[in-house]
């Protein structure tokens, strides 16, 4: 089955130290370079997102403005 446009799925193998790596596909398409930061959100029911670069002033926009 084809995935829609524009939506990805990969594997990542957590290391004995809980380091992962991020495949180089999805590293070469969201611009993910060696010694950049990544933020890493958490939601008890969804899961783990890390979301792009980009968005870090509007998340951070939304958690110190309280907006949900």
């Amino acid at each position: 089955m084809a995935a829609p446009k524009g939506k990805y799925a990969w594997t990542a193998t957590v290391g004995e130290k809980g380091q992962i790596v991020i495949p180089k596909q999805a590293r070469d398409l969201f611009g993910i370079k060696p010694g950049d930061v990544l933020i890493l959100l958490g939601d008890d029911k969804h899961g783990i997102a890390i979301p792009p670069k980009e968005m870090f002033n509007e998340i951070f926009g939304s958690v110190f403005n309280g907006k949900d």
